[in-house]
């Protein structure tokens, strides 16, 4: 795993703040799930979208200053892209799950290869993201 960290061209981990929809359909459903997943494995943090999409101060200065952000939207609605836009924060990545096949409708009943599906395409979007973790051996350590 230390390994990965000082991989040359290695996608950010641990650093990416995490943005997800958590709307009512199984697509919501899906971009939290992935999300609370991603954080729990290391890649990135999970962080309050409500708190962007409420002008909360704290809460939109750190996604303006947070160097590497991924939002993700159940569908092409786009809930998760107008709170960033409508708070004047930069979309950084972005991924939206009908784009990837998935058909949204009621079924909360998530499958494994599904969340799988996503967690992959989330992870895809950010490999171009800058990194702030430092590099060399005080990275590996």
């Amino acid at each position: 795993m230390a390994e990965q960290c000082c991989e040359v061209g290695a996608a950010p981990r641990g650093n990416v703040m995490i943005l997800a929809c958590s709307g009512g359909s199984n697509v919501g459903q899906l971009s939290n799930q992935a999300a609370v997943e991603l954080t729990v494995e290391g890649f990135g943090k999970m962080f309050c979208l409500a708190g962007i999409g409420g002008h909360l101060s704290g809460f939109v200065q750190s996604a303006k200053d947070v160097p590497a952000m991924v939002a993700i939207d159940g569908c092409q609605v786009g809930c998760a892209k107008a709170i960033l836009t409508h708070a004047e924060v930069p979309l950084k990545a972005y991924v939206v799950l009908t784009d990837l096949g998935i058909e949204k409708n009621k079924n909360f009943q998530l499958d494994r290869e599904t969340v799988e599906k996503v967690k992959a395409a989330v992870k895809e979007a950010c490999k171009d993201l800058p990194a702030d973790a430092p590099s060399g051996p005080a990275c590996c350590s």
